[in-house]
């Protein structure tokens, strides 16, 4: 069933989708959001749940460059509000640019401070963030795509809109040696807890 593309439930399921995507491809250099829903229609699946197709372009919301195209079938599950929307899209050309150089950049810098990262307040009550803020907001609302995604019903849509607290947290680096046999299971022989800062294997 055709379904006006700029109504609620067409929105809506594209703002799942778009979720899902920043979640899969996203960082802290990329971002995309919806730029506009240009085709839409509703399948009901009996005993299934309600599927979306959906046609829609999306930006990259740092670059502002070319918008992409994207179909997406967004299926919401009957009967069943903790399982996430199956979500499945493709996209015409590249998603986006590449961005691994700034990504590098970013966990380069992180990963050199003295000590660990510390922040409160993304943005703040006057809505201003910092420029060394943005990355970090960034990839909130990449792991914010994971939670909207599972978290989303047929009736709900979510959004990020502030970041209370942020404490970066150290990894212990960790050597063991471990024997496993399909009929013993595992046995660690030897283990030792490395210095923070040494390279990992």
């Amino acid at each position: 069933m055709e379904i006006p593309p700029t109504h609620y439930p067409a929105t809506r399921a594209a703002a799942v989708a778009v979720n899902y995507i920043n979640y899969q491809h996203g960082s802290p250099s990329k971002i995309f959001m919806v730029q506009k829903v240009t085709k839409a229609s509703r399948e009901d699946i009996p005993d299934v749940g309600h599927k979306y197709h959906l046609k829609f372009l999306i930006e990259d919301l740092l670059l502002k460059d070319n918008a992409i195209n994207c179909t997406a079938e967004i299926l919401y599950l009957l009967g069943n509000q903790r399982t996430a929307p199956q979500v499945h899209f493709t996209v015409e050309g590249e998603l986006g640019k590449n961005t691994n150089e700034a990504d590098n950049k970013f966990y380069n810098r992180i990963k050199s401070l003295q000590e660990p990262l510390v922040a409160q307040n993304i943005p703040d009550s006057y809505g201003n963030m910092s420029p060394e803020m943005e990355p970090i907001s960034h990839l909130a609302r990449v792991a914010c795509g994971y939670i909207i995604w599972q978290n989303s019903t047929e009736n709900t849509l979510y959004n990020l809109v502030h970041i209370r607290d942020v404490r970066q947290v150290e990894i212990i680096p960790w050597q063991m040696q471990v024997l496993w046999h399909p009929q013993h299971g595992v046995k660690v022989i030897k283990n030792s807890c490395q210095p923070k800062h040494a390279e990992q294997d």
